[in-house]
């Protein structure tokens, strides 16, 4: 029953602490779609941070909506119930917006399954005038949003702090005077940061193969990205605090954004540059006013080693007792006073992220780290008493041979053998995945590396360690792999493959191949460097030139110092300069 249904969602918030629930009419409800659970999307510091941008407004309201896990799926559809919000548990389609935030590629079909339970239509073109707008933010939106072009109405390219409030100010402007939704997109398009698909036609050429981008003449020809000039100008915490997520009860604090370390492979590296620091004493103020029920405090940033302050940071929540954790830690930035405080804060594992085992690759991604701060790293968590290290790296990176994973094969020897002689008894844990190339990275033209030689790569990693004690290999789908280096890199017609094969229930391989297209092929298709590519009309503030000296600094192994005050190299910054 649809009672049972919003008891349960009642529940979710009667758990949760800092939720704002605003009356009916009171404000203009804002939907927030986070196309996965409960567990995870509130784990995401993006949507606590817009959630409290939107409801600081005064006139908007919003209002949260998850994946229902299967067995609450399975009930939204025996009863026929669509989705609804935790707020107030209303139905989607009552919203006249609809905000997704979309982080990963393999959310796509998610956000269509939700769509479709709640009776709104996944396809943009055939959502009507009092349908509600569609609009999708977020990295996936940021680096690539034409695979999702046929669902979204509008996509925000960039940091969505300054972004959300113009388009909100926009469509609510619009609907006062009584404007249509051809005329309020159209309006949209002209916000900076702001991509309406459905005024950019995308070209084909007499084989099918996508060949350009044409702009409608109304809209400007190319979308700049938008990044925040001040990040202590906005939220920087969690802004509900709940037990039912990733971290349990854990407050979530953004010390830094961006990074500035040019890893030839990372998004992040590109699409949110410049690296920006959060202020340490307006840090320190919002941890010590942290509600109550926190466990734990949640140091976030994309290289939280790297932030200016971060010993004067750690130092004093041990000096204050706060426990804290952070995610992942360059091993070049580690020294004893870092990793003392994580281990008096209760932190028992250090994860650092090699990326590549041999000299050669991690020279060819720009990495900027060696083994010897690996091993350095391992003594440092021995000493301090932490018991398990976790390594990150990916295989099937451009250029890669056998010989270099035979070397990530030996280095992780080497680290298990110092362990071992630091009387560090622990678990070494080993994650690797296929590498993906990504837009707007000195690797998007890049293919993906061939599935036989990633089975055969991974099956040599393996076997290598598969009677070892204490060590443990983590590897992902590599049929996940090759669908998400597809939908990464794809244009307007893997978006409507996709639809067609959620709307037939069949899998996107299939689809493909009645089209003439193979999913394996697209994967591993290298673009031609110079070539048309599907995202050129987004700006990311640096030229494709820059991208392209990147790739062939990769193929010298040469390495490019991290960003630096007053550098113009990529033009993010300002004027770039020979």
């Amino acid at each position: 029953m649809t009672w049972e249904l919003k008891n349960a969602l009642k529940e979710i918030v009667a758990r949760e602490s800092g939720v704002q629930v605003f009356a009916p009419g009171a404000r203009r409800p804002v939907a927030f779609i986070y196309p996965n659970t409960y567990h995870l999307g509130m784990s995401n510091l993006g949507l606590h941070i817009l959630y409290q941008i939107i409801n600081s407004r005064g006139d908007a309201a919003c209002e949260r909506f998850f994946l229902p896990d299967s067995k609450l799926l399975a009930e939204y559809k025996r009863t026929k119930t669509p989705l609804l919000s935790l707020e107030t548990q209303r139905p989607l389609a009552d919203f006249e917006i609809i905000c997704v935030m979309m982080s990963f590629e393999m959310d796509y079909t998610n956000l269509l399954t939700m769509l479709a339970q709640s009776n709104v239509k996944p396809e943009a073109a055939l959502r009507g005038e009092k349908e509600p707008l569609v609009i999708i933010g977020g990295p996936c939106a940021t680096f690539n949003p034409e695979p999702l072009a046929g669902i979204a109405d509008a996509f925000v390219i960039g940091e969505g702090e300054e972004t959300v409030t113009r388009l909100l100010d926009t469509v609510y402007a619009a609907k006062d005077k009584g404007l249509g939704k051809e005329a309020t997109l159209l309006e949209l398009a002209q916000v900076q940061g702001i991509y309406v698909p459905r005024f950019y036609e995308p070209q084909y050429d007499d084989g099918g193969a996508f060949c350009g981008m044409q702009a409608a003449q109304q809209v400007p020809a190319a979308v700049k990205r938008q990044w925040v000039r001040e990040l202590d100008n906005y939220p920087q915490t969690s802004a509900i605090m709940t037990e039912a997520t990733e971290f349990e009860n854990m407050y979530i604090v953004e010390v830094a954004r961006g990074c500035g370390r040019h890893c030839r492979f990372c998004m992040a590296g590109y699409c949110f540059r410049k690296p920006r620091a959060r202020a340490l004493d307006i840090l320190l103020t919002k941890i010590r006013n942290r509600p109550p029920q926190t466990k734990k405090v949640g140091l976030m940033g994309a290289a939280v080693s790297d932030y200016p302050y971060i010993k004067e940071l750690t130092q004093t929540l041990v000096d204050e007792q706060v426990p804290f954790t952070v995610a992942s830690l360059r091993a070049d930035t580690l020294d004893v006073e870092l990793t003392q405080a994580l281990a008096a804060s209760g932190q028992r594992t250090m994860t650092v992220a090699p990326e590549a085992g041999s000299v050669r690759m991690r020279n060819v991604i720009n990495k900027g780290i060696t083994e010897q701060h690996v091993l350095n790293a391992v003594e440092l968590a021995a000493a301090a008493g932490m018991k398990n290290i976790k390594l990150y790296y990916m295989m099937g990176l451009p250029g890669e041979a056998d010989s270099d994973i035979e070397e990530m094969i030996a280095m992780i020897l080497r680290v298990r053998e110092k362990m071992d002689a630091a009387l560090n008894r622990g678990e070494l844990i080993i994650s690797v995945n296929g590498f993906i190339p990504k837009p707007f990275t000195p690797f998007q033209w890049s293919p993906l590396c061939d599935v036989k030689t990633l089975k055969r790569r991974f099956k040599m990693l393996e076997s290598a360690f598969k009677k070892a004690k204490h060590i443990q290999v983590q590897t992902e789908s590599l049929k996940e792999t090759v669908l998400q280096a597809v939908l990464a890199r794809g244009d307007r017609r893997i978006g409507k493959a996709l639809l067609e094969a959620f709307q037939r229930e069949l899998p996107l391989k299939q689809v493909l191949k009645e089209q003439g297209l193979d999913l394996e092929k697209l994967a591993t298709t290298a673009y031609e460097i110079g070539g048309p590519l599907p995202w050129r009309h987004l700006d990311m503030g640096f030229s494709e030139a820059y991208l392209i000296s990147e790739w062939q600094k990769a193929q010298r192994e040469e390495f490019t110092p991290m960003c630096f005050d007053q550098c113009r190299r990529c033009g993010v910054c300002g004027e770039v300069q020979a």
